[in-house]
């Protein structure tokens, strides 16, 4: 591939976690680190970027906002702490904080009773801290409950034919006869959530949340149709309390997000929808950031296919290509071609597997080759 320099030496670098390795502060760290070897005195600065899933409020943290400490439930029922992040009266709330996946025992699964209620708790904090824009970054999830526990934290109530509450999770929305959205908290008219999401899959169906991302959280065939019958059955009781637009919502893109939160955001609270590392990049400022650089490096663990539709290494790239600045990229591993790259706006990647073939060695050791990678980058590049 064709080397090019810059002509100044002014490095923005924005690139999102390595996943299993190094958050999006750290790759930053170590970059900027492996930069500094090579080309003593650069300027460089650094915004971590997320695309809504895990890591989403670390890099708010890392772009100014204040990070907040709840006690929430869990996807299993049990108390955990989850974080947000607040600037003036703008919050960003991770789903993966209070349901996510890492807030399971290792190799534990529940798919049909993981709850979401705990995300539902982050939004009544972000509320009582004063937040009026709600950015709600989902990804990571271990539910597919349609968001119905998310709802019930929030003040509404699902009941079964005999008037009870519906027990946790996904599966028990077969047994739902009544929708009781009334109770909701009023605050949250006042107030824009706005979920931020990469993920286009309607509720239900063989894109729907239970095909698609179901067997990621444990579901196995038999959980995956009773889990897509009754997210079916979750969308028509809502249409009785909402009317067609509930029906029309749940085959919108986005409404099988996080196993349907996305539909519930959309649904019930009135959200929009926006790819999340685009509302991302707003929030934390990247345009002016953007402004100031020569040359933009990004990245992720893995750059593949999935990071071309819509991660965040695709949406700074696209960024950054419409103002005019070179990008560049840092991974864990390269599994597109050249011509991919150049497409996404991406002139050149710089792979810890080329330094070190054994994958797990790169996990181990991924700060150490990052900085190796990025000493080659700059005395590529800069």
């Amino acid at each position: 591939m064709e080397t090019t320099h810059t002509e100044t030496g002014r490095v923005l670098i924005a690139a999102d976690k390595f996943k299993g390795s190094l958050t999006a502060a750290q790759v930053a760290e170590h970059t900027a680190a492996g930069i500094r070897r090579a080309r003593p005195g650069t300027a460089i600065e650094a915004l971590p970027v997320a695309d809504g899933g895990d890591g989403t409020v670390d890099a708010a943290a890392a772009a100014g906002f204040a990070l907040r400490r709840t006690a929430v439930t869990g996807p299993l029922g049990k108390a955990v702490t989850a974080s947000y992040a607040l600037r003036g009266d703008t919050a960003v709330v991770e789903m993966a904080q209070a349901s996510g996946l890492q807030k399971m025992p290792e190799g534990v699964f529940a798919p049909l009773s993981a709850t979401t209620y705990g995300t539902g708790e982050v939004l009544l904090a972000a509320l009582e801290a004063g937040a009026r824009t709600v950015i709600l970054g989902v990804g990571g999830s271990a539910t597919t409950d349609g968001g119905a526990g998310m709802l019930t934290a929030l003040g509404a109530r699902f009941l079964d034919a005999g008037g009870r509450p519906l027990q946790p999770g996904g599966g028990p929305l077969r047994h739902l006869a009544t929708a009781d959205l009334s109770g909701l908290d009023p605050r949250l008219k006042d107030i824009e959530i706005v979920l931020a999401c990469d993920v286009d899959n309607p509720l239900t169906g063989p894109h729907g949340a239970a095909a698609v991302y179901g067997p990621q959280k444990g579901a196995r065939e038999a959980d995956v149709e009773a889990l897509d019958a009754a997210l079916a059955h979750y969308a028509r009781v809502l249409e009785t309390v909402l009317g067609p637009r509930a029906a029309h919502l749940a085959r919108r893109p986005g409404a099988g997000a996080a196993g349907g939160v996305g539909y519930a955001a959309l649904a019930a609270l009135d959200a929009s929808f926006r790819p999340g590392i685009e509302v991302l990049l707003e929030v934390l400022g990247f345009a002016g950031a953007l402004e100031r650089a020569d040359l933009v490096i990004t990245g992720e663990g893995s750059l593949d296919a999935q990071t071309l539709r819509g991660k965040a290494p695709a949406g700074v790239a696209a960024a950054a290509r419409r103002a005019g600045r070179p990008v560049v990229a840092v991974c864990g591993r390269l599994a597109i071609g050249e011509d991919e790259l150049r497409a996404a706006g991406i002139e050149a990647a710089y792979a810890l597997t080329d330094l070190e073939p054994d994958p797990a060695v790169c996990m181990a050791q991924a700060g150490p080759l990052l900085e190796r990678a990025a000493e080659r980058l700059a005395a590529d590049r800069l």
